[in-house]
């Protein structure tokens, strides 16, 4: 599952790291299910914090003046990220707001990992079940951020690469509930554990996370989703491929296969990328025909 790189690394994580994880899964799995959003980001944070110490990752925090105290517009958001892989959940927890997380219903399947994400109240939500999970998420939204937390969303659906693209149910759910999108682009963190293209490890990793100014609530209002969605995204990826960000993750159908029988849609500002998965399914649906 863990293969980190490097003789170091390789030999802190054999002795510090892995029991590290492993004690701190144990740890939360003994809090009551009746945490306060206060006590529940502590815990998160605790255990976020050592993990990203422990690995020496190199976070770097831009952007927080929209979400401070003077910000225009206040909490709590939906938040709407870029998704690279498992290690951007405790880099988003370094942000200063209360929050829970929508995953993939599998995740919470996982041994120690799952029953935590249970216990502290994330979201569960099957992506391959289009109208169920659009459900559980409106419901889990609606409890959440009317209980004062903001839910982290990762509109793309994969941890593919950045040319995949914004999936509308998030911005559904905005316009539904009449709440604020906070647009966040975090880049880099796919090089910290690059599960599942591979099992590597690594320590030293720079990850860059910028926060855009929100879309209030009365502009998600009075916008369309679609509108919404290719706004949002188009403003993350801007702002993940600017030169002060750490480089993201680019899909590359060869390396990282296909996906056939997976939704993955791609982004049509990324058209060369847009065409050649066009082609394939196309070649593949006639192949299986």
């Amino acid at each position: 599952m863990f293969a980190p790189e490097g003789l170091a690394t390789r030999l802190r994580f054999a002795l510090l790291g892995r029991p590290l994880i492993w004690s701190s899964l144990k740890w939360a799995q003994r809090f009551p299910e009746s945490l306060t959003p206060a006590q529940r980001m502590k815990v998160q944070r605790t255990l976020s914090s050592s993990i990203l110490t422990h690995l020496n990752v190199k976070l770097e925090l831009h952007g927080l003046e929209n979400i401070g105290p003077t910000a225009a517009v206040k909490g709590p958001y939906l938040i709407a990220s870029l998704h690279e892989g498992i290690a951007d959940v405790p880099c988003l927890l370094q942000l200063p707001l209360m929050m829970r997380f929508v995953a993939r219903r599998e995740i919470f399947t996982w041994p120690e990992i799952g029953p935590v994400l249970g216990k502290l109240g994330h979201v569960s939500i099957n992506p391959e079940h289009p109208l169920g999970g659009f459900r559980d998420l409106l419901r889990g939204a609606e409890e959440i951020l009317g209980g004062g937390e903001s839910l982290v969303t990762f509109p793309q659906g994969t941890i593919a690469g950045i040319q995949s693209d914004f999936q509308r149910g998030v911005f559904e759910v905005a316009k539904l509930l009449g709440v604020p999108i906070l647009p966040v682009a975090l880049t880099g963190a796919h090089r910290i554990w690059e599960h599942p293209f591979a099992p590597t490890l690594r320590s030293g990793v720079r990850v860059g996370l910028r926060v855009l100014p929100p879309i209030s609530a009365e502009e998600v209002r009075s916008a369309h989703p679609e509108t919404l969605r290719v706004r949002t995204r188009r403003a993350i990826k801007a702002a993940a491929m600017s030169a002060e960000m750490p480089p993201a993750r680019f899909f590359d159908p060869e390396r990282d296969g296909y996906w056939d029988g997976y939704k993955l849609d791609i982004d049509p500002d990324f058209p060369s990328v847009a065409h050649q998965m066009s082609d394939h399914r196309a070649a593949f649906l006639k192949g299986t025909a």
